[in-house]
């Protein structure tokens, strides 16, 4: 279980009904309030009180530990978490590469089953050209490193900055690992943080007012250096930390979601994050 049963948060959300429960309960018995002919039934009705106590508690505990959609809200904007599907959302959908924005999907390069090769394949294919084209030309030179890199595993030359976006129709493609001389996607702790906080200044050039989702940044085969055993709920927990520290501000009705995986879920403890509301 993701809460466990004796959960603070759990205990908190139970005390208020707790102390709505016993405190009609003190009023009756205080004014005395209940006809004589119907006191013997007290010890009863006390019984059955303390048993939906459980029942209350239980479906607290069991609600947190079930969660999958929650509201929260950070300086003003609304910031959607939900599990689902990141292609079904409406409004700009985030996709992150690698720093050379390659779309080579053949498990060498880009991994088939990850976000950004699952989007290649979806719809660039057998026409990757078009995606290449279309970066080449809305490239800025101010986003570019090197322009001529050799790279032993193959792959394209033209090396970008980090949180580097381009907006094609409505998806955002966004420059988010380093590869190393493996073609292995890594990323140190700093550059991580350091991502973010240019990403969210980046998209709120961009976003036009709509809704924008992302996924949970580095949540797939990214490695953060020194950081192995980072989970995937401080991942979210860092990128709400961000977002919170930037200027970006989403206008109602416009909003942020960040799309969890069905996989990770498990991983995730919404309860506790929507208990806070990110206060910390």
């Amino acid at each position: 279980m993701k809460v466990k049963f004796l959960n603070k948060n759990v205990r908190a959300k139970f005390w208020i009904y707790f102390s709505v429960i016993s405190g009609v309960l003190s009023f009756i018995l205080l004014f005395n309030l209940v006809p004589e002919e119907y006191k013997d039934c007290l010890r009863y009705f006390g019984f059955f009180m303390f048993g939906l106590l459980i029942i209350i508690y239980l479906i607290i505990w069991f609600r947190a530990n079930n969660l999958t959609d929650i509201n929260i809200d950070i300086d003003g904007s609304n910031v959607n978490i939900k599990c689902g599907d990141l292609f079904s959302e409406n409004g700009l959908k985030t996709i992150p590469f690698n720093e050379y924005f390659d779309t080579i999907v053949d498990d060498k390069i880009i991994s088939s089953k990850s976000l950004n090769g699952i989007f290649i394949q979806r719809f660039f294919e057998n026409k990757i050209n078009e995606l290449d084209n279309f970066i080449i030309a809305n490239s800025d030179n101010s986003d570019i490193i090197e322009s001529s890199i050799t790279r032993r595993q193959g792959g394209k030359t033209i090396k970008f900055k980090l949180s580097t976006i381009f907006v094609y129709d409505d998806f955002l493609i966004t420059a988010f690992t380093k590869f190393d001389d493996f073609n292995r996607a890594t990323l140190t702790m700093p550059e991580y943080i350091e991502f973010l906080i240019n990403f969210w200044d980046r998209v709120n050039r961009v976003y036009a007012q709509k809704s924008v989702s992302v996924p949970i940044f580095g949540s797939g085969i990214t490695r953060i250096k020194e950081h192995k055993n980072i989970g995937e709920e401080d991942l979210l927990k860092i990128m709400l930390w961000t977002f919170r520290l930037s200027e970006m501000k989403f206008k109602y009705p416009a909003k942020l979601t960040i799309v969890i995986h069905k996989d990770s879920m498990n991983k995730i403890n919404l309860f506790n994050l929507k208990s806070i509301e990110f206060g910390v």
